[in-house]
C-alpha cells in the first residue's frame, strides 16, 4: 500500500509540541485560493520548474519529446503539451526541474521517522501528518498511526475536516493523540466560493470530534487561517467564535497569513492572478484586530 508524499521534513518546531517530523501528503479535496502548499492539492505527481535555480542550459528542451519546453513559454513549460514523462528532470544539471510527489509505503515513512525518535523523546515531540489532506487516504494513515503508536511516538494530524466520519472514528481516532482542525469560513456559500466545497461536512465532523475527544482523550486545537479580505473579516471571525462557543470550545489558534504561495504556484504552472492584498505579510496591528474579534475565545499560540 502506497500513497503520494510531498515531503518529509525533520526538526520542525512549528507543527506541534516539541521537535517533530512532518509528513506532507499530496492531494486535497478542497481547493482554497490561498493554499500555502498549492503543490499539495493534486493527488498526482507533477513537474516543477524553479526559475531561481535554472541556468538556461536548455538540456531539458533538447530531450523533451513533446517540444513543451522553451524560453518563450510562460514559466518555461507548456503544460498543455507536457505529458509528465519527466525526461527533463533526469537531465537537469541544476535541479531546477523536479518531480513533485513520491509514492511511499508506511515502512518507507517509518524509516525517516524512527531516525528522529531520540529528538522526540527528549523534547516531547513526535510526528505530524499534514498536507494536502492526510485523511484523504484513511486506511494508509491508520496503518501509519498504528506503527507510530507501536513505537511510542506522539501523533498529530492537521486536517481540513473534510473526511468520512465513520472511517475516522474507527480507523484514526483510536491511534491519534492530537488534531489540529482548520475552520476557514463559517458561511457555506463563501466556503464554496473560496474553498471549492461546502463546509457542512467540516462543521458536522468538528461537533462529532469534540464529543468523541471527551471520551477518548484526543486533544483538539481549532485553527483559523487569517486571509486578508476573505477569512480575516469581522463577520467570519465572530461567526466562527460563536460556533466554537456553541460547541463548548473556548480556544482557537489564529494562523498568520503567509504570502509565499503565489511563487509556489508558478513553479507548477499555475498562473492565476493574485489580488494585491494577498501578496503582502499581515501587519501586526491587523493580527491584533483579528484577535479582538474572536471575543471570549482564548488564542492559542
Amino acid at each position: 500500500m502506497k500513497t503520494l508524499i510531498l515531503e518529509i521534513k525533520g526538526n520542525s518546531l512549528d507543527d506541534g509540541p516539541g521537535i517533530r517530523t512532518v509528513v506532507f501528503f499530496k492531494g486535497c479535496p478542497l481547493n482554497c485560493v490561498w493554499c500555502h502548499n498549492p503543490e499539495s492539492k493534486k493527488a498526482v505527481i507533477e513537474l516543477s520548474w524553479d526559475k531561481k535555480e535554472c541556468i538556461a542550459c536548455l538540456s531539458c528542451a533538447k530531450v523533451c519529446p513533446e517540444h513543451a519546453i522553451d524560453l518563450k513559454y510562460q514559466n518555461f513549460v507548456d503544460r498543455k503539451k507536457c505529458t509528465l514523462c519527466f525526461k527533463c528532470v533526469d537531465v537537469c544539471p541544476s535541479g531546477a526541474m523536479s518531480t513533485v510527489g513520491k509514492p511511499m509505503t508506511v515502512d518507507d515513512i517509518m524509516q525517516h521517522v524512527l531516525k528522529d525518535k531520540p529528538f522526540f523523546d527528549t523534547s516531547g515531540g513526535g510526528v505530524t501528518l499534514s498536507g494536502g489532506e492526510p485523511l484523504l487516504n484513511i486506511p494508509f494513515v491508520s496503518a501509519l498511526l498504528k506503527q507510530c503508536r507501536n513505537n511510542a511516538i506522539h501523533t498529530l494530524i492537521e486536517t481540513s475536516g473534510y473526511f468520512n466520519w465513520n472511517e475516522f472514528e474507527s480507523c484514526i481516532a483510536p491511534y491519534c493523540n492530537t488534531v489540529y482542525y482548520d475552520i476557514k469560513l463559517i458561511d457555506e456559500e463563501k466556503h464554496k466560493m473560496y474553498c471549492g466545497v461546502s463546509n457542512t461536512k467540516i462543521l458536522s465532523n468538528f461537533k462529532k470530534l469534540i464529543q468523541l475527544s471527551q471520551s477518548m482523550g484526543i486533544q483538539i486545537v481549532p485553527r483559523i487561517p487569517l486571509v486578508p479580505g476573505i477569512t480575516a473579516t469581522e463577520q467570519n471571525l465572530t461567526g466562527i467564535a460563536k460556533f466554537l462557543h456553541d460547541c463548548s470550545v473556548y480556544n482557537v489558534e489564529l494562523l498568520r497569513y503567509n504570502p509565499l504561495w503565489p511563487e509556489k504556484c508558478m513553479k507548477i504552472g499555475n498562473n492565476a492572478k493574485v489580488d494585491e492584498a494577498l501578496t503582502r505579510w499581515m501587519p501586526h496591528e491587523e493580527y491584533e484586530r483579528c484577535k479582538k474579534l474572536v471575543s471570549g475565545v482564548t488564542i492559542t499560540l
